[in-house]
């Protein structure tokens, strides 16, 4: 292996349900990228191997969703973490075993390539006792380690890294609250630089409203579905897994069909929205009292870094926090770009989700450490 540096080349890696993403990161470059079709978590390996073997890969970097309370960061994997990571599947069993059948792919056709996993739990470690207890009995907490782990880690540090690179000030110095508005969808509220409450709990349908997830509901309405109208435990799983959120609201999965069903006045649409925007305003305002106050604002994935209509809507409720948009610089915001106006207490921009990069900026820092 080549000496440690930043300019080393990482493969990064993240499997998903569908396909395995590829990313060659060169520093802060990407020199390959290709996404391999992936048939419930088996990958074709030939097809990985002729990816790689133009390429000089020095480290191997995988996400994997969950770290428990064990992995709390970069960590070099060996037959012990796997076996250790294994043993969480069930506290992450739509993720966890795409992110082993990852490693077991990639580990088969770079096997003498140091990997390392990075968590998206990892950030959240540093949430305080208040934040991640849940008010449920001690035995159950002790016994099934039953606590709020937080997602999204590895882009809510890039982002809240970032932002504070924007604003030219130590992240150590800000209040920061990064909105990761995907598919799935978190608030993280960051403290000199450190994850302090987030959205997301023991799993990642808590909080907000997401495209297929419901986000949080009362636990009763819960109860009720299951003894009342005898729906069966894998039948409510399902429901607010897949069948949930702004698909259940307003007949699409997709923010940008939503909002143009919002421009037709269409009422699902126009529900679906209002109800995403007023769960998104009303987290952040928890985040913020978390926090005792608000320096930046950022908005970053798929919808956060797309959606300009509901970054708008989400702030017009936050004026009250000192969030105010410029309208121009909103519509046509890019990569990572201030959209706030020049009086307003709270700066506030979009930020490119880079995983990738945070991944191997972890890679680097974990080997330089061996």
């Amino acid at each position: 292996m080549r000496p440690v540096t930043a300019r080393m080349q990482v493969l990064v890696v993240n499997a998903g349900s569908s396909s395995l993403k590829l990313r060659v990161l060169d520093g802060a470059d990407v020199v390959a990228a290709r996404d391999l079709p992936a048939d419930g978590g088996v990958f074709d390996r030939s097809a990985l191997a002729a990816f790689v073997e133009e390429l000089r890969v020095d480290a191997v970097g995988h996400r994997v969703v969950h770290g428990g309370t064990r992995f709390t960061a970069p960590t070099l994997l060996d037959s012990s973490v796997e076996q250790a990571l294994r043993d969480l599947t069930e506290l992450a069993p739509l993720h966890q075993p795409k992110s082993l059948a990852g490693i077991d792919a990639v580990s088969a056709v770079l096997p003498g390539v140091p990997a390392v996993a990075c968590f998206d739990t990892a950030f959240h470690a540093t949430l305080p006792a208040a934040a991640y207890t849940y008010a449920l009995p001690l035995a159950w907490r002790q016994r099934w380690a039953v606590r709020r782990y937080g997602f999204h880690g590895l882009s809510h540090a890039y982002a809240s890294r970032r932002a504070a690179e924007l604003v030219g000030r130590p992240p150590d110095v800000l209040k920061v609250i990064v909105c990761h508005l995907g598919a799935g969808a978190s608030l993280c509220a960051v403290a000199g630089g450190r994850s302090v409450d987030t959205t997301m709990g023991f799993t990642p349908l808590e909080g907000l409203v997401m495209a297929t997830r419901s986000g949080t509901v009362d636990p009763g309405l819960v109860l009720w579905l299951q003894e009342r109208a005898r729906l069966s435990e894998r039948q409510v799983a399902e429901a607010l897994e897949h069948e949930s959120g702004l698909l259940a609201l307003g007949g699409s999965a997709d923010m940008r069909e939503l909002l143009r069903g919002v421009q037709r006045a269409e009422d699902r649409a126009t529900l679906a929205v209002d109800v995403y925007v007023h769960r998104l305003a009303g987290g952040v305002a928890a985040m913020t009292a978390s926090l005792g106050g608000l320096d930046v604002l950022v908005f970053t994935g798929g919808v956060g870094e797309n959606a300009a209509p509901v970054r708008a809507m989400a702030a017009a409720r936050l004026a009250h926090l000192g969030v105010g948009l410029d309208d121009a610089r909103n519509q046509v915001a890019r990569a990572d770009a201030d959209i706030g106006t020049s009086d307003a207490p709270v700066r506030t921009f979009v930020v490119t989700s880079r995983e990738d990069l945070e991944i191997s900026r972890g890679v680097v820092a974990r080997l330089a450490a061996s």
